[in-house]
């Protein structure tokens, strides 16, 4: 599967979306007696390569119940609650954690944050490309939606992790996580303080949560969607500065991005 084919259906332009109400595994009949161990074999040798000063508390939840158990924790007011994925992609979060040495503080990545104007202030981080003008297109007549929370599920196949892992993390505020998990700053990822601005101007403009993130994906969900087409493709081109592929892997134009946008409240980025 190419990452063009990848990125269309997970930004919605495929009619068949990703399931996410599946039998619960400890209802459902087992369908081979050697899966549990292949399992628990598969998620020791994923959580060996967790580094032990990944600090925040972990829940783990059967994959179709992460959504739920997000809604739980985040009435619970433990701390911000983040859906990471199965265990290969809680490796990668603890990895990309782990990596910088002296590693910058979530106080220092928030300091860095408010200095930012977003996207504007995108071209102040020398991984960026030049900007670009993408294409107007059409507007679909039958705009789809997009593809909901895709961290609980395989990126290939869509089937859900058999267990997903939820974060928490000590801010009551859902843009911060990026500061907290030093999440960003690879190939043309941006590094966290650009995350935390742009997620910060998505929330005060369209009340933008953060559910989900693994080693390469945000999940955001809106409260509010753009009202009109005008609101709705400026959105759109923010989205755009902030992830390219988006339309030049992806949807392929303004137009459709914008639609989909005012058909959905769950937004995708996916950086490689």
């Amino acid at each position: 599967m190419t990452r063009r084919t990848i990125l269309r259906r997970l930004g919605g332009l495929i009619a068949a979306t990703i399931g996410m109400t599946r039998a619960s595994s400890a209802s459902a009949p087992a369908t081979a007696p050697t899966a549990p161990h292949d399992l628990d074999t598969k998620a020791q040798a994923a959580q060996s390569r967790v580094p032990a000063d990944l600090p925040y508390p972990r829940i783990t939840v059967p994959g179709d119940r992460a959504l739920a158990e997000w809604e739980r924790l985040r009435s619970a007011g433990r701390g911000w609650p983040v859906i990471v994925g199965g265990d290969e992609q809680l490796a990668a979060i603890a990895e990309q954690y782990s990596l910088d040495d002296p590693a910058p503080t979530p106080e220092a990545i928030l300091k860095q944050a408010a200095t930012l104007r977003m996207p504007a202030d995108l071209a102040k981080w020398d991984g960026t490309d030049d900007p670009r003008d993408p294409p107007l297109g059409t507007w679909p007549t039958h705009p789809t939606k997009g593809a909901g929370l895709t961290v609980a599920s395989d990126i290939l196949t869509g089937k859900q992790h058999p267990q997903v892992h939820i974060l928490l993390i000590p801010t009551t505020q859902s843009w911060e996580v990026p500061a907290y998990l030093r999440w960003g700053n690879w190939n043309a990822c941006p590094p966290p303080a650009w995350h935390v601005a742009a997620l910060k101007q998505w929330h005060d403009h369209y009340g933008v949560e953060l559910i989900g993130l693994d080693g390469a994906t945000l999940n955001l969900r809106a409260a509010r969607r753009p009202t009109d087409r005008t609101a709705a493709l400026a959105l759109a081109r923010e989205q755009y500065l902030y992830y390219p592929d988006v339309i030049d892997q992806g949807v392929e134009s303004l137009s459709a991005l914008a639609a989909i946008l005012m058909a959905d409240d769950w937004w995708f980025f996916w950086w490689d």
